[in-house]
C-alpha cells in the first residue's frame, strides 16, 4: 500500500463514521463541551468513555471546526463534514454565490466544479439551480462533498466523479458541461507555488480551459503577473475588510471589461472598471492627506482612476500611497492627516514623538524593510497620545510621515 494510502483510507475511514448517527452524536456532545468552554484534555476524556478513544479525536475536531465556520457558513456549518485543510481552502459562500450567479448569466445549466475540495463552491452552483458535475482525484475530497451534498438537500443536482482534470481540459470533455469552474491547487508540501506553472493543474490547463470553454471561471494566485493574463480575458481582485480573498480568470463568454476590482463592505459591493490600461497616477509632493488604497485597487492596476477623482498624486512612482489636500469620502481608500513628513532617522523620530506626547504607535510600511511590530515598540513613549508613523519613500528616500490616527 503506497503511504498516501495508508494516511487517506483512515481518514476516509473516520468521516464515514462521522456521519453515522454515533458519530453525529458524538460530534454533537463535543460541541456542547466545547460551547460550555470545557478545556481539550478533560473533553477527550469525556469522550473516550463515551465512544471509544479511535472516535474521540475526530468528533472533537469536527465540532471545533464548525464552531470555525459558523460565522462565514452560518447554519450551514451546523452540518458540513470539514478537515482543516478542506476549511481553510473554502471560499465565502457570498462570494461563491455571486460567481455562481454570474457564471450561469450566459444561460448554462450545467457546470463542471474542476477541483471541488469540500464541495462549497459545488454547493453554490447547485443552489444558483445549475446541475453540477463535481470532480477531483482526492478521495477525501469527494468524501466531503458527496456528504456535503447530502446534509444541505442538494445530492439530486450534484454529481460526485474521480477524473483527472488535466485530462478533461485537454480533451474538452466535461461531461457536457456548458460552463466550468477551476482552483488550483496553489500550494505542495506545505508549501505555497508562486510559479503558476507549478499549481495543480498546471497554467497550461488554466489558458487551455480560458481558450476552450468561454463560460468558464479560474480562480488564481491574487499575485498572478498581470502579464500572464490572457488577451480578451478579465481579471478581477476581490477585497474584504482589508485583505483580497480572491482573484478571478473570466472566460471570454462571460469577460465584460479589462480589469476589476471589487470592494465588498457592509454588505454592499462596489466595483472600480476599465477597458484598457489606466496608466499610472501622478506623482507630487507630499501634501496634506495620505491615503492608503485598498489592495484590490492596488493589484487591479487601477489605483490611477480613484486618484484622478480624489485629485491625488503618488509620493513615490514606485509606492502604493496616495496624498492630496483633503480627506477622502471614498471606501476605496483609508485617509490619514499628516502632521510630520521627515527622513526616517530613528533618533529624531523618537524625540519628536516623545514632544509630542506620543504613547501608542501604529507603524505602517511600504518599500522599506524594517519591521512594523518592532519600530512600534521602540517608539513607544511615555505619554497618552497615539500616531499613526508611515515609513516609505518619497520621491525614492526613504521617508516618515507621521499622521493623527485614523478616526471615524
Amino acid at each position: 500500500m503506497r503511504h498516501a494510502d495508508l494516511v487517506t483510507e483512515p481518514l476516509l475511514a473516520q468521516l464515514r463514521w462521522l456521519q453515522e448517527p454515533e458519530g453525529a452524536a458524538a460530534v454533537h456532545l463535543a460541541g456542547r463541551l466545547q460551547d460550555d468552554g470545557v478545556d481539550l484534555l478533560p473533553g477527550l476524556a469525556r469522550l473516550r468513555t463515551e465512544v471509544g478513544p479511535e472516535h474521540a479525536g475526530p468528533a472533537w475536531e469536527l465540532a471545533r471546526l464548525r464552531a470555525r465556520a459558523r460565522p462565514v457558513f452560518g447554519d450551514d456549518a451546523d452540518v458540513l463534514l470539514l478537515t482543516a485543510d478542506a476549511l481553510e481552502q473554502a471560499g465565502r459562500p457570498e462570494l461563491a454565490a455571486r460567481r455562481a450567479a454570474r457564471l450561469l448569466d450566459g444561460g448554462a445549466t450545467s457546470v463542471a466544479d474542476l477541483g471541488c475540495a469540500a464541495g462549497t463552491d459545488t454547493v453554490a452552483l447547485a443552489r444558483a439551480s445549475a446541475s453540477v458535475v463535481a470532480v477531483d482525484r482526492d478521495p477525501v475530497a469527494r468524501a466531503l462533498t458527496t456528504a456535503n451534498a447530502a446534509a444541505l438537500g442538494l445530492a439530486d443536482r450534484i454529481r460526485v466523479v474521480d477524473a483527472d482534470v488535466v485530462d478533461l481540459v485537454a480533451t474538452g470533455d466535461l461531461f457536457g458541461c456548458a460552463a466550468a469552474t477551476l482552483d488550483p491547487a496553489r500550494r505542495a508540501g506545505g508549501r505555497r507555488q508562486l510559479d503558476p506553472d507549478r499549481w495543480s493543474p498546471p497554467w497550461s490547463t488554466v489558458t487551455a480551459l480560458l481558450d476552450r470553454i468561454p463560460a468558464s471561471v479560474v480562480k488564481v494566485a491574487p499575485g498572478l503577473d498581470h502579464d500572464r493574463v490572457p488577451d480578451g480575458i478579465e481579471a478581477e481582485w476581490v477585497s474584504v475588510g482589508g485583505s483580497i480573498v480572491e482573484a478571478l480568470l473570466w472566460g471570454r463568454g462571460l469577460s465584460r471589461t479589462w480589469r476589476r476590482a471589487t470592494l465588498v463592505r457592509d454588505g454592499q459591493i462596489l466595483e472600480v472598471t476599465a477597458d484598457a490600461d489606466p496608466g499610472p497616477a501622478p506623482v507630487g509632493a507630499v501634501r496634506g492627506w495620505l491615503h492608503e488604497p485598498d489592495p484590490a485597487l492596488i493589484r487591479s492596476g487601477l489605483m490611477s482612476l480613484v486618484a484622478a477623482d480624489l485629485g491625488a498624486t503618488l509620493v513615490d512612482p514606485t509606492i502604493a500611497y496616495l496624498t492630496s489636500d483633503a480627506r477622502a469620502d471614498t471606501p476605496w481608500v483609508s485617509s490619514y492627516r499628516v502632521t510630520d513628513v521627515l527622513p526616517f532617522n530613528l533618533r529624531k523620530l523618537k524625540a519628536l514623538l516623545r514632544d509630542r506626547g506620543i504613547r501608542r504607535v501604529v507603524v505602517k510600511k511600504r518599500g522599506s524593510p524594517i519591521e512594523p511590530e518592532t519600530l512600534a515598540r521602540q517608539l513607544r513613549g511615555p505619554g497618552s497620545g497615539s500616531a499613526v508613523v508611515v515609513v516609505t519613500r518619497v520621491a525614492g528616500a526613504p521617508t516618515v510621515l507621521v499622521c493623527e490616527p485614523l478616526s471615524g
